[in-house]
């Protein structure tokens, strides 16, 4: 239930900042939000990362409707079971929902964040949650999993079943 609720909370999150600035920013235009360092430039992103699969909206709408699918199979069954695994599965299931909801009720994803120091593809806070769950969730399978993921009982197991053999 806590997971849950957390994901209501990071998915409103992200679709707040994302109607205020449809609301307060015209479109293509930026401001100034943190000086020299990052703006705020509302655009309208119909493909997925760096303006790949551009035009692909309900396509790439489906694929993170599968994507939320399984991570929710990962929280409810579980898959992973230690806290530290289970946020990050909430943190990237936030960031999916938040875009997929964009894509189905707007036809497009609301970007915001762009870097002026460097040159980067402008992002949303959605963006921001499945980078990084999905870097952490990389880190925890990779060096942690075997520490902190409890392995399955063997008395919990269900043995093979054997035929009986038949006596002469």
């Amino acid at each position: 239930m806590l997971y849950l609720i957390a994901v209501i909370l990071l998915v409103a999150l992200d679709q707040v900042v994302k109607a205020l600035v449809r609301g307060l920013i015209p479109l293509g235009t930026s401001v100034s939000f943190i000086p020299h360092i990052l703006n705020l430039t509302y655009i309208r992103n119909t493909g997925a990362a760096f303006s790949s699969l551009e035009g692909k909206t309900f396509f790439l709408g489906i694929v993170s409707a599968l994507v939320s699918l399984v991570l929710i199979y990962m929280l409810a069954k579980p898959v992973v079971r230690h806290p530290v695994g289970r946020w990050i599965v909430t943190v990237v299931l936030a960031g999916a929902l938040g875009n997929m909801i964009d894509r189905f009720f707007l036809g497009y994803v609301t970007d915001m964040f762009q870097t002026v120091f460097i040159n980067f593809a402008v992002f949303n806070v959605a963006d921001i949650y499945v980078v990084l769950g999905v870097i952490a969730l990389a880190v925890y399978g990779v060096f942690f999993w075997d520490r902190l993921e409890p392995k399955k009982d063997a008395a919990t197991e269900k043995a093979p079943e054997v035929e009986p053999e038949e006596k002469p």
